[in-house]
C-alpha cells in the first residue's frame, strides 16, 4: 500500500464560528458536532481567532480510493505506529484516510511503516515552483520587452 506525506503542515484547531476560515483552501478538513467545532488545516491558512490549537502535524495520505468493504486499513498503519510509540489523528474522507502525525515523528513513522512493507512518497510542493518559475519569465519577457522599445525610441 502506498502513502504519500504531504507537504504542509497542519494545525488541529477548535473554533468558535466558521467566519474565518478559508473556503477556498485547496485541503482542510472541518466537523460540527453538538459540543464543537473543529478545523484542521495547513497552519498558513490558520483563522486568527481558535479556541485551542495543536500545531506541528504532517499529513500521511492513503493513495488511491478505499472501497468501503475494505476491513482494518487504519487499524494497521495505527497498530504499526503505536507500536513505534507513535500517536496519530487520523482523518477519512469518502475517497481514502489522512493519518496526521506530529512533525517531530514524521521520520520515525516513515522508517516504521516501510519496515512493513508500506511504500512512502513525497508530494511536493509544485504549485509554488511553477508560480516563481511563471512569475520570472514574465519578469524575464518585461525586461526583453524594455530593453527592444529603448532600443527602437533612441
Amino acid at each position: 500500500m502506498q502513502l504519500q506525506i504531504l507537504p504542509q503542515t497542519f494545525a488541529v484547531c477548535q473554533i468558535q464560528d466558521t467566519s474565518q476560515i478559508n473556503w477556498q483552501m485547496p485541503l482542510f478538513f472541518f466537523s460540527k458536532t453538538a459540543e464543537e467545532l473543529s478545523l484542521v488545516c495547513p497552519e498558513t491558512d490558520l483563522p486568527a481567532a481558535v479556541l485551542q490549537c495543536e500545531r506541528g502535524w504532517r499529513a500521511l495520505k492513503i493513495c488511491g480510493v478505499l472501497d468501503f468493504a475494505l476491513v482494518g486499513i487504519l487499524a494497521k498503519i495505527s497498530s504499526l505506529l503505536a507500536n513505534a510509540g507513535i500517536s496519530i489523528f487520523a482523518v477519512s474522507t469518502y475517497n481514502t484516510d489522512y493519518i496526521l502525525i506530529k512533525e517531530s515523528h514524521l521520520q520515525k513513522a516513515a522508517a516504521a511503516l516501510r519496515t512493513n512493507g508500506y511504500q512512502i512518497t513525497a508530494k511536493k510542493q509544485k504549485a509554488m515552483f511553477q508560480m516563481k518559475h511563471r512569475f520570472l519569465l514574465y519578469v524575464q519577457l518585461i525586461i526583453t520587452t524594455i530593453d527592444l522599445i529603448t532600443q527602437l525610441t533612441f
